[in-house]
């Protein structure tokens, strides 16, 4: 167990995946819940200070730029031993919506708001800090079980072009699935590029598996209460998982020690390969920069 001197950071800490890895990591330390409902956090808190642990909340809207880089100041004003960043903070969306700035919602609550946060965060952090970004699979066309799913992988034109909800033809025919595959794409992209541009830090993605019962997607709540209750019979079939499960290997990769970095792992916390389009180091730095290019738009 790590000393309770440290601190770890996770966004969307509230429900599903990342509810269940905030009470793994109080187990290592201080744990700074970051999400945009304060009656929520506040319960989340109380549950980690109930077990022995302790956690700070910060109210942040992971969707807007501006609530980004102000939840990453006030996190670097609490001068805390900040050991990890859990970039876990996430939807999927079914029904066209923009965020504050007036972009595609889940590529900025995916990709463009975790990117502002992180880049806002990273002057602060000591050398050997873990990175850590929840990506997905689904972003890779030759992964068969998204295909099967209705996923037709990351259809990214530019930054731009996603921000505006515009993507490449032939993409998949239920709504919502290409803007979360492009934007899940984009943490990949955050965590191959940045890791050779900070070497001083450790940067890496997870794929968390598929968790039915989580609350990811707009899914009725009596489905999602079904899902919930099937989730530990899915489990014998490769990639389910639960968010417990999911939440012990998030735990272990985010406080693991080692030089690691630019590395994608699975739901069983191995290395895994990502698609051909973003194992490409060009691709990469041109998503990236694009982003950046976006994110300097807004100065307020």
């Amino acid at each position: 167990m790590t000393t309770s001197a440290s601190a770890w950071v996770i966004t969307g800490p509230t429900s599903g995946f990342g509810h269940a890895t905030a009470l793994e990591l109080a187990r290592h330390g201080t744990v700074v819940l970051v999400g945009r409902n304060p009656d929520k956090l506040a319960a989340v808190a109380a549950e980690i200070e109930g077990r022995g642990g302790a956690a700070v909340a910060i109210v942040a809207d992971l969707s807007d730029v501006v609530s980004s880089r102000r939840a990453a100041a006030e996190i670097t004003a609490l001068e805390l031993p900040v050991r990890g960043v859990l970039n876990n903070a996430g939807v999927m969306l079914s029904t066209p919506a923009t965020s504050k700035q007036g972009w595609e919602l889940s590529f900025a609550t995916n990709h463009l708001g975790p990117l502002a946060f992180t880049d806002a965060l990273l002057p602060s952090l000591a050398d050997g800090t873990n990175v850590v970004f929840i990506a997905s699979a689904v972003e890779d066309p030759g992964r068969i079980p998204a295909v099967r799913a209705g996923f037709r992988g990351s259809r990214f034109i530019s930054a731009q072009a996603a921000a505006r909800g515009e993507y490449t033809p032939g993409g998949s025919s239920r709504p919502g699935m290409d803007a979360y595959a492009t934007s899940k794409q984009g943490n990949l992209a955050a965590v191959f590029s940045l890791a050779r541009e900070y070497p001083r830090l450790r940067f890496r993605a997870i794929e968390p598996g598929v968790n039915p019962g989580s609350n990811l997607g707009e899914v009725p709540a009596v489905v999602r209460v079904i899902a919930k209750a099937l989730t530990p019979i899915l489990t014998v079939f490769p990639h389910f998982t639960t968010s417990k499960r999911a939440a012990r290997v998030i735990t272990r990769i985010l406080t693991d020690s080692s030089a690691a970095t630019g590395t994608y792992y699975n739901e069983d916390g191995k290395p895994m390969a990502a698609s051909t389009q973003v194992s490409d180091v060009a691709f990469c730095d041109r998503y990236i920069a694009e982003s950046r290019e976006l994110l300097a738009t807004v100065t307020s």
